[in-house]
């Protein structure tokens, strides 16, 4: 651990000394790496001549150091902690500084700078990776062009990689060979990337609107590349959708992905050489389920889009790191919507919303879009900075409309191009395109906590009249204890009783302006009055979620019923179905209730909808199912009791699962396909199916469909079908689940990938508790070294395994308390995000929380990484 240091925004400066030209050589080495540095260093206008200059440096051996050629003596620099600082400046505002460093990138298992990746070297230089490679002023508002030259053995690494075009290759003395690539474009030194390695090549290209043919190169170990398919045709289809809907088009004359199996992140955006984590590229029907297809096409679409959204628009410092982020989810949202079916995919960006980013907001975690301070960064890639981010954009497109979005977008990117900017630039491109004042939507960006919006409907028979009250409430936060208001884009649309939607006219409209329409919640309380309204009508509020809240109005059952059946927006839809199961389960859990209220209305209505949606939008059918989260609910109740969340949330599956118990059946059953298709419909249909499974299986299952699970496991055509029928068996604990997992590792054992989702139906089981995960940490596939592995095993068990991880004696917080004191001696940055799983902890019933505070308090007791530290100090607050 190094000196923490709190770093605030408030005190942000330019560079002293800006790095305008960087001509780098790397010599790969067994055991050593040589990194050799021509940095053209440039004085600020601003910065007095003799100021020493500091360059960011971590775990580098310096071998050599001069300036304009002449070296310099050892009194004139001194290393300190991660800077060099040269005390012995050229009175020149310019001059180069030319340093030469030893790193070791085969023990590198933080997984930052330049490591070796199953016998590949690759980088990861964000957010701050690169002063593991050379000293530099490694910060995204020092813009510089790259010349890099790579020199390896040629038999062993055949494939040398960077950034831009490749000018010159050949070979060198020795066995060894080289590759110069440059690249045309500025780029802050977090978008440096490097690839050296025995990598197979899947070559397309695409013709850019303008003509321009683009190479298209995706690498991956020979054994993978029949699966990287998915990917190049999701590559082109993002390059296609990026052209038509927002005018970028791209810049440079190849494009590159590469496929590295030991990564922190999803991916990483750096410019022109992509360098993805294997799960977000690699997708075959018989390795691959439909969320890993869908995966792949998503994160390719984010990292492409960030070329003009990161890369030639790129962050001033890193607080502004939602400026690329949100803006670029909101963009991969906005295409995957495109893709496949809209409604859905609304459905799935707000779950993942309010399962993850409200539970940040509402815990010690929190913090706003744009954080004040941090010691850090890596702990702020979070999904308050994405997700939240993403939200905040996408109220901003709701408010303008397409049109002027599209509008302040183009000047947003015309006006910055190739500089490090803030979100205030975005938000002001985006007001003067438009001509409207958007400076009230700042507040999102610099306050935590999720809103509450209050709101009450009176209708006056008499005058014809229906007035909505909308009352805002914002909570207080540490650090944040007077928030301000904020402006909440409400979209609505009222309902006849017989299901047809009313137009909406405000009083003192000449006419009605169409039957759905947003208002804009800002003040502490308004009003909206419609009129000509004859009957009371049922509202169907924060349409599409428009904005990032929670929604308090105490609708009737009668209300949530009727907007299930006969709402016009399937997100609606599903989001009166959550309410009303939240209701429900929530009266027992917190409430008193002895039962569930209201659950033979609810399961007399399931039983009239669910046969004819299934027919018209299956995939919205089993959305309508997945009842809200164990962990959303905890965040729900005043004191979080796990087991009693549980059972009342299984009670609810039974009770419908009885109910439609053949109807679930049948639908499993007689939904059979014998290939794999990757399209909206056939997606929708194997999600039903996989639903019902569950379902029937609840309910009383028959012999056959016993067998039939078990068979369908042994037969089954494609991953999708297969890891479906195992989660099933393994997850009712049917008698021959044992033997299915065995065959399946047997038959996966060499795909990595697939034996990671193996490892995640066991740390997923309710039934099964923390000696299982244990076990399993003892098994010889199991490492701590690759995220992909530990992901797949320990946070799934603590963030998607609630019941297991809260088990009443501790046992499963001290496992992953363990195993992130080990974590962080490798990788701090995934063990500082393990330790997330405790966010909840202070909420938990007076046993349990002992027990983790226990476990929290032995890790404040050890020397721990600054990631892990920071994360660990706002738990224990």
């Amino acid at each position: 651990m190094t000196d923490p240091r709190t770093v605030f925004l408030k005190d942000y400066q330019a560079p002293a000394y800006g790095i305008p030209r960087v001509r780098l050589q790397v010599d790969i080495h067994d055991g050593v790496t040589r990194v050799t540095a021509g940095l053209n260093m440039r004085r600020a206008e601003s910065t007095p001549v003799g100021t020493p200059l500091k360059l960011h440096g971590v775990n580098l051996t310096l071998k050599a150091l001069a300036i304009d050629g002449a070296e310099l003596e050892a009194d004139a620099y001194t290393v300190a902690g991660e800077e060099l600082v040269i005390h012995a400046v050229p009175e020149a505002a310019d001059f180069v500084l030319h340093t030469e460093v030893e790193i070791d990138p085969e023990h590198n298992t933080a997984l930052e700078g330049l490591y070796l990746s199953k016998g590949m070297y690759c980088t990861q230089c964000e957010p701050e990776g690169f002063r593991k490679i050379t000293y530099f002023v490694d910060r995204p508002d020092n813009m510089a062009l790259f010349t890099t030259t790579i020199s390896a053995d040629k038999k062993r690494y055949p494939v040398l990689l960077a950034n831009g075009n490749c000018t010159t290759r050949g070979d060198a003395a020795n066995g060894r060979h080289f590759a110069t690539w440059e690249d045309p474009f500025p780029k802050p030194s977090y978008l440096f990337a490097l690839v050296a390695g025995n990598l197979a090549c899947l070559e397309d290209h695409f013709v850019t609107r303008s003509g321009r043919k683009v190479t298209l190169k995706l690498f991956a170990e020979q054994h993978d590349l029949r699966q990287c398919h998915h990917a190049m045709e999701s590559l082109k289809a993002s390059m296609r959708w990026d052209e038509e809907r927002y005018g970028r088009e791209y810049d440079l004359d190849i494009f590159m992905i590469v496929a590295v199996s030991h990564f922190n992140m999803g991916a990483m955006e750096n410019k022109g050489l992509n360098i993805f984590n294997t799960s977000c590229v690699l997708a075959h029907p018989e390795t691959t389920t439909d969320l890993g297809f869908q995966r792949v096409e998503s994160v390719v679409a984010h990292e492409y889009f960030h070329n003009w959204s990161g890369n030639r628009v790129t962050c001033r410092d890193w607080f502004q790191l939602s400026l690329k982020e949100g803006f670029t989810v909101f963009r991969d949202q906005q295409f995957s919507a495109d893709q496949l079916s809209a409604s859905v995919q609304r459905i799935e960006d707000v779950a993942v919303l309010r399962n993850a980013q409200f539970a940040e907001d509402a815990g010690p975690l929190a913090h706003p879009v744009r954080p004040e301070s941090f010691i850090e960064i890596n702990n702020f890639y979070t999904a308050t900075v994405y997700e939240k981010g993403a939200e905040i954009v996408r109220m901003l497109h709701t408010v303008l409309g397409e049109a002027d979005f599209r509008k302040g977008t183009d000047l947003y990117f015309d006006r910055h191009d190739g500089q490090g900017v803030t979100v205030e630039d975005f938000v002001q491109a985006l007001a003067d395109a438009s001509g409207r004042d958007l400076s009230p939507f700042m507040q999102w960006y610099r306050q935590p906590g999720t809103p509450v919006l209050h709101v009450s409907t009176a209708h006056d028979a008499v005058a014809q009249t229906y007035t909505l009250t909308v009352r805002q409430s914002v909570p207080a936060k540490t650090g944040f204890p007077e928030p301000k208001l904020l402006p909440i884009p409400v979209k609505l649309a009222l309902f006849a009783r017989d299901g047809q939607p009313l137009p909406l006219q405000l009083t003192g409209e000449s006419a009605a302006v169409g039957v759905e329409r947003v208002l804009i919640a800002d003040q502490a309380e308004q009003r909206w009055v419609f009129t000509g309204v004859t009957e009371a009508p049922v509202p169907s509020l924060l349409r599409d979620f428009s904005a990032p809240v929670i929604l308090d109005y105490a609708a009737g059952d009668e209300e949530l019923l009727f907007l299930m059946r006969h709402d016009n927006n399937g997100f609606n839809r599903w989001l009166s179905a959550q309410t009303l199961f939240e209701r429900m389960m929530l009266a027992v859990i917190e409430g008193g209730a002895a039962e569930l209220p209201g659950l033979a209305a609810v399961l007399e209505s399931l039983a009239g909808l669910l046969p004819g949606l299934v027919e018209t939008d299956p995939e919205l059918a089993a959305k309508l199912l997945q009842l809200p989260t164990e962990n959303y609910l905890a965040d729900k109740v005043g004191v979080i009791d796990p087991q009693r969340i549980h059972d009342v949330r299984l009670g609810l599956q039974k009770a419908i699962a009885k109910h439609l118990s053949a109807f679930f059946q049948n639908q499993y059953l007689n939904g059979h396909e014998s290939s794999y298709q990757y399209s909206s419909e056939a997606i929708a249909a194997r999600t039903w199916r996989d639903v019902s499974l569950h379902y029937a299986l609840l309910g009383t299952p028959s012999f056959t469909l016993r067998d039939a699970v078990g068979e369908n496991y042994r037969k089954a055509p494609h991953m999708t079908e297969r890891m479906s029928a195992l989660r099933a068996l393994v997850h009712h604990d049917a008698p021959h689940a044992a033997v299915c997992l065995a065959d399946f590792f047997g038959r996966f054992a060499k795909e990595a990938l697939v034996i990671d989702s193996w490892f995640a139906v066991q740390a997923t089981n309710p039934l099964r508790g923390v000696e299982e995960v244990r076990r399993l940490t003892a098994h010889s596939a199991f490492t701590l070294t690759n995220p992909n592995r530990m992901r797949s095993l320990l946070a799934q068990f603590a963030n998607a395994n609630p019941v297991q991880f809260h088990r009443a004696d501790g046992a499963g917080y001290r496992l992953i308390g363990e195993k992130i004191a080990e974590l962080d001696a490798l990788n701090p940055q995934v063990a500082s995000r393990l330790l997330g799983a405790f966010s909840r902890w202070k909420r938990l019933e007076p046993g349990r929380q002992a027990l983790a505070r226990e476990v929290l308090q032995g890790l404040a007791g050890r020397a721990l990484s600054n990631d892990t530290s920071e994360t660990l100090g706002r738990l224990l607050g």
